[in-house]
């Protein structure tokens, strides 16, 4: 296994990681990169080159892309027919901006961006690999 760092970050002591499945093979993770403005900090490949783990940070918030293996308990969700038991809440200083680059960068638009009477301007996005994303600030 190859092991790549890109930049030094120190994992929180306690907090919340969630663990993305994607599809076996899969060698391009840069949507993270110009969508979110995250920062890929390390990768684990494999022989072939294609991606085994790779560890994102989004400000102070990590994430991790994991590809589906033989012995994995979870699909990415082109493996169920595009569904999703999970959609990961990402909040920004503006949600009209974010949602932009994500289109640019390969995402689709589920729901337009909405203010809502609870507060949140919000608009929900799947990436490429049909992972669900809520873009929201507080307004």
């Amino acid at each position: 296994m190859n092991v790549q760092v890109f930049k030094s970050f120190r994992a929180p002591e306690s907090g919340f990681a969630p663990m993305l499945y994607i599809p076996n093979g899969t060698t391009d993770v840069s949507f993270y990169e110009k969508a979110f403005g995250a920062t890929e900090t390390r990768r684990f490949g494999n022989s072939d080159g294609s991606i085994h783990v790779s560890e994102f940070v989004i400000e102070e918030s990590m994430f991790h892309l994991h590809e589906v293996t033989k012995n994995a308990k979870a699909l990415d969700p082109g493996a169920t027919g595009g569904h999703t038991t999970v959609e990961i809440g990402l909040f920004v200083a503006d949600v009209h901006a974010v949602v932009e680059k994500a289109v640019a960068a390969g995402a689709t638009i589920t729901s337009a961006v909405q203010d809502y009477d609870y507060g949140y301007r919000q608009a929900t996005i799947k990436d490429p690999f049909g992972h669900l994303w809520t873009i929201q600030q507080a307004i």
